[in-house]
């Protein structure tokens, strides 16, 4: 059954960003009359996202994931891009507004408690956007109720409590719930459980998955725990610097990656077999300097297969090993004159 808003139908992605950017301008040096230093913090990101599906966004810290997911929410006004939701572009006289568009994208944001008013009882905190919007209060503290049972919190016995009397775990519940509240189709996850014990990270891992399909939820879920992305999600997005570098299905992306870092990203991860200890570390040095990132493939300075063609130009994003994978990465160009390119081909 088709949703009231949902005017494209199945097939037309319910997020579709393009040529997404921000910079965020540093003081200028005493005496110095150059162009002001910016710091690129998100730089020509474009991904879609299908209805009903998950795409996982992984990368180092510092890489622009958390970036883009308040750019998307303009919680942070872009430099650049465009963000179109369900088919209509965010922001413009012609299309949906920012808070037309935030009724029907929340995000849920890692620290629970910042993320919660101290003053407010946990039933206050899940109504006050509905009576924002011009919801009766009666009716919101009710819808308010329902949501903290579909989460797993009695609301008899939490409706009255403050934040600071909540587990963490309980915390993000109420967190998810606040988000449900406006009846959003897109939920943003940053590090949504990245702060919890694995006893309840697994917990609230499979409450997202019931409350996925009971509201018929898209999840962008932005994590740096590799193997809960695999878990959860659909497509993977991995970022660096700033940048896409491969885009792809889980499976695809878990099984043949083609990109260098990816790579190195997925041999990080911790293994329990004693036969595949990591006796080196599968990425060697720290992330450039955001301000002055390397010319060309930004991966290239932590790169053990970089080229002079690295250095020169800056690697499209290009089909991968499958359908709907792409890779920004010069080995995975035939055309691009790497040395490597055609092995990887």
């Amino acid at each position: 059954m088709r949703k009231l808003d949902d005017r494209g139908g199945p097939a037309q992605p319910l997020l579709i960003v393009n040529g997404l950017r921000k910079h965020f301008p540093l003081k200028r040096p005493m005496l110095d009359a150059g162009p002001r230093p910016v710091v690129r913090a998100v730089d020509e990101v474009s991904f879609s996202l299908p209805k009903g599906g998950t795409l996982g966004v992984v990368g180092e810290s510092g890489c622009g994931k958390s970036t883009t997911a308040r750019l998307l929410m303009h919680l942070v006004e872009p430099d650049a891009g465009d963000v179109i939701f369900d088919g209509e572009a965010v922001g413009r006289h012609d299309g949906l507004s920012v808070r037309q568009m935030r009724r029907q994208m929340q995000m849920v944001f890692q620290d629970s408690y910042a993320s919660l008013n101290p003053r407010l009882t946990i039933l206050e905190t899940i109504a006050f956007g509905p009576v924002a919007h011009g919801t009766p209060l009666r009716q919101a503290r009710a819808a308010a109720a329902d949501l903290l049972a579909r989460v797993g919190l009695d609301p008899v016995q939490f409706q009255r409590r403050y934040p600071h009397e909540l587990s963490g775990g309980q915390r993000q519940r109420v967190n998810i719930a606040r988000a449900l509240a406006l009846g959003p189709r897109l939920l943003i996850l940053d590090e949504a459980v990245s702060a919890l014990d694995k006893s309840v990270e697994a917990q609230v891992l499979n409450l997202l998955a019931e409350l996925k399909e009971q509201f018929d939820l898209t999840y962008l879920f932005i994590s740096h725990d590799l193997n809960v992305v695999h878990y959860i999600s659909d497509e993977v997005m991995v970022m660096y610097l700033g940048k896409v570098v491969e885009i792809g299905p889980v499976e695809t992306i878990y099984g043949d990656a083609r990109h260098p870092y990816t790579r190195a990203l997925l041999a990080s991860r911790p293994s329990m077999d004693p036969d595949r200890r990591t006796n080196e570390a599968p990425i060697q040095g720290d992330p450039p300097n955001p301000i002055d990132p390397p010319s060309g493939c930004r991966f290239r300075t932590r790169c053990a297969f970089a080229e002079a063609v690295c250095a020169g130009a800056e690697p499209r994003l290009a089909t991968g090993a499958a359908e709907g994978h792409l890779v920004a990465c010069h080995m995975n160009d035939p055309a691009s004159g790497h040395g490597r390119a055609r092995l990887a081909a």
